[in-house]
């Protein structure tokens, strides 16, 4: 049986059909830059250009697959100053900035409903 997997809402981009952002952006540069410039493309470059597209086509299928599997599981997020959290993980959003959680366990305190930057976190684990 297929589980409905939550997706948080972000407002949508700037252009009026929200089908993305301006690829000369800053963000989107940031977000979607390629370590060979399209600019120049010959054939050595076009097939370096796929090797390196399949490799993050990969990639990206492994850590979708991942967010599935940890979908409404415990998680224990490391992050930075050697803080530990727990939360119940519940989604994230489609440019995996954030994480959605529930239940979160802080050193100061109980969180029921939180976001938590993905900047902020080094590594998670969950239970299989």
């Amino acid at each position: 049986m297929a589980l409905p997997v939550s997706v948080l809402r972000l407002p949508k981009g700037p252009d009026p059909n929200s089908r993305g952002f301006d690829p000369t952006s800053p963000r989107f540069i940031a977000l979607c830059r390629t370590t060979i410039p399209s600019s120049a493309a010959s054939e050595a470059d076009a097939e370096q250009l796929h090797g390196e597209q399949h490799a993050r086509s990969m990639l990206r299928e492994r850590f979708l697959r991942c967010l599935l599997a940890v979908a409404n599981k415990k998680v224990q997020f490391h992050m930075y100053e050697q803080v530990k959290v727990e939360a119940m993980f519940g989604a994230s959003d489609i440019d995996v900035l954030n994480f959605q959680v529930s239940d979160l366990h802080t050193p100061i305190g109980v969180q029921k409903e939180a976001l938590i930057r993905c900047q902020d976190v080094i590594s998670f684990t969950f239970d299989i």
